[in-house]
């Protein structure tokens, strides 16, 4: 018989969400994770929009699962998603998800991305997102990332720029995350390579919008990231 998740599952689990400028985009995300059941770490990084005003909208609206943080100045998405991961690890959490808080992520998505985890079949699962839906220059820069991170790191994952992750609180107490920027996706991928953490790949649904399309990973990031991944071997 196939496993369900139940509430139970859903209250040991921390979805963190980094926010940055999402003020017209990230209430829909919240509130559908909300419905959903699950607990949220939202972290405000250094929004000059009303990002903040409207996270704390959603939070009075269901404020038992959504809890704020916010960074004074704009530090990067892997500095907002370890800010909202030492969080989750303040909480009685036992699962940690990290999704895009622009829309580009289904909540329908988080049963099947925590359920490895809670069945014990993997200690990270990582969200893939579908090759033929990705904008072509999307396409092209996780290409070359996802071979770069099997050059750099000797893992090789069909998506390493994926923002959908997920991993069990004993797994996070392991790895160490110093990305300040979008290398924190290939840097989880190498954490959980080299700390011997199993993990499991799952696939994603992705809604792409001009918005979310503008975001992420493209080929003038991809050669940033490189670079960055060239400094960090020395």
């Amino acid at each position: 018989m196939e496993y369900k998740i139940t509430k139970e599952d859903k209250d040991a689990t921390y979805v963190v969400l980094p926010a940055y400028n999402e003020a017209t985009r990230i209430q829909p995300v919240i509130e559908a994770i909300a419905e959903k059941g699950y607990n949220m770490v939202i972290v405000n990084d250094g929004s000059s929009d009303n990002t903040l005003d409207v996270i704390l909208e959603s939070k009075r609206k269901y404020p038992d699962k959504v809890h704020v943080y916010s960074l004074l100045i704009n530090r990067g998405v892997g500095v907002a998603t370890q800010t909202g991961f030492d969080a989750a690890l303040k909480f009685n959490s036992k699962y940690i998800v990290s999704m895009d808080s622009d829309g580009q992520h289904s909540a329908d998505d988080l049963d099947a991305v925590i359920k490895p985890l809670v069945i014990g079949e993997a200690q990270a699962v990582i969200g893939v997102r579908p090759l033929k839906d990705m904008p072509r220059s999307r396409n092209y820069a996780n290409a070359i990332m996802n071979f770069l991170t099997r050059i750099f790191y000797r893992v090789n994952v069909s998506d390493s720029q994926t923002g959908f992750r997920a991993i069990t609180r004993e797994a996070l107490d392991k790895i160490s995350i110093n990305a300040t920027g979008y290398l924190i996706s290939s840097e989880f991928i190498r954490e959980i390579n080299d700390n011997n953490i199993p993990f499991a790949e799952v696939p994603i649904e992705t809604i792409y919008t001009p918005e979310t399309q503008a975001k992420g990973t493209n080929v003038s990031v991809a050669i940033k990231i490189l670079l960055q991944m060239i400094k960090h071997q020395f």
